[in-house]
Order: C-alpha cells, then structure tokens, then sequence
C-alpha cells in the first residue's frame, strides 16, 4: 500500500473519485495506484503528482514513509 500517497490526498481533502478525475483517469485505476497493485504510467505519475504536489519519480523508486516524502518534498 502506498500510505504516503493516500496521507497526501487526504492532506488535500480530495476523495478517490476527485483526484481521478483531475488527473483523467478512473476511480478504480486510481484506487489499484494507491494500493500499490499497480504502477502508473509516466504520463499518470505526472498528472497525480502535479494534483497532489509531490516529485512524480516517487512511483518508481522503493516505497517510502511519509515522513521520507516530506524530507523529498519540502
């Protein structure tokens, strides 16, 4: 599960549904990214980090905690 990704999205007081749509994809692919059962493609990662304002690279290395993202984002 991508914990820090679900942290950020609530941080932003979006739902599941709001950031999908934002970032032009479904509910559902959205929800398998933020479980971590699948990876988005490039062009997603970027819509889904500019949505929610972290560095898009974040997908494709190992999973990291809040707390590491923050040191990454800040």
């Amino acid at each position: 599960m991508r914990n820090w990704l679900k942290q950020l999205r609530l941080q932003r007081k979006l739902t599941q549904e709001e950031v999908a749509k934002l970032c032009d994809i479904s509910r559902s692919f959205y929800t398998h990214i933020e479980k971590g059962n699948k990876t988005p493609s490039v062009e997603v990662a970027k819509k889904i980090s500019r949505t929610l304002g972290f560095r898009w690279t974040l997908f494709f290395e190992k999973e990291c905690s809040l707390k590491e993202l923050k040191r990454v984002t800040a």
